[in-house]
């Protein structure tokens, strides 16, 4: 499990830093990044809250398909562990 979060803040940051993705989407990237970084929260409290988020910045009609593509894949992931 450890490996599957440490792939997800991988590819939240790379979405992050992608200069295509709109301001406030990446906003809520770091955002996501951020909530599962609570290690003070239980572990399907921080999932719950970033699905939550993921799903606001995939529904973003700004968001390029390949960063789309990635946040999808970032919530089935989220999903499985969950």
């Amino acid at each position: 499990m450890d490996d599957q979060l440490s792939n997800i803040f991988e590819a939240l940051e790379e979405i992050e830093h992608d200069a295509d993705v709109p301001k406030n989407v990446r906003a809520t990237i770091k955002d996501v990044t951020s909530a599962l970084a609570e290690v003070n929260k239980s572990l399907a409290l921080r999932i719950d809250k970033s699905l939550q988020k993921l799903d606001e910045a995939s529904s973003d009609p700004n968001v390029p398909m390949h960063a789309r593509t990635q946040i999808w894949n970032i919530v089935s992931i989220l999903e499985s562990i969950q």
